[in-house]
């Protein structure tokens, strides 16, 4: 089973986008879109403040009848963010976005962030592993030479 940091490594961009807290809802929905992401870290000062997805967007704007353009981060960002340390597993990870219901999580190495793992991101990871098992499994059956751990 795979850690939180071999996950991040295996992703194509470990970029981490942000944005401040003061910054309109529309700005972060133009970044969101622009770098395809369902999610941005809320960053004020070099600390996280919160964390703002498209599920805040959809219940807290759309459906209370704000708009984007005059609506700021802090409105409407979720505070309490939950994150994970690099060296917790997979299965750790998803137990907690099972939990608390999020699609987002940061991962930290002590107070430093270094990166964001999606749902996707862990779904694609867990589902590799286990092609990767059953391809270990058919060789084994059939008696065919199979690939080294």
């Amino acid at each position: 089973m795979k850690t939180a940091r071999q996950v991040l490594e295996s992703k194509p961009t470990q970029a981490i986008y942000s944005i401040p807290p003061g910054a309109t809802v529309y700005a972060a929905l133009q970044l969101m879109a622009e770098k395809a992401i369902g999610a941005l870290l809320v960053i004020e000062r070099g600390d996280i403040v919160g964390i703002l997805s498209e599920r805040d967007y959809a219940r807290k704007v759309i459906l209370m009848q704000r708009t984007s353009r005059e609506t700021f981060v802090r409105d409407i960002m979720t505070s309490a963010v939950i994150y994970v340390r690099g060296d917790q597993s997979t299965d750790e990870c998803m137990a907690l976005m099972t939990q608390h219901r999020l699609r987002h999580l940061p991962v930290m190495d002590g107070d430093t962030l270094v990166g964001m793992l999606s749902i996707g991101d862990l779904v694609k990871d867990i589902i590799s592993e286990q092609k990767f098992i059953i391809d270990q499994l058919e060789h084994y059956i059939s008696g065919t030479p199979h690939l080294k751990l």
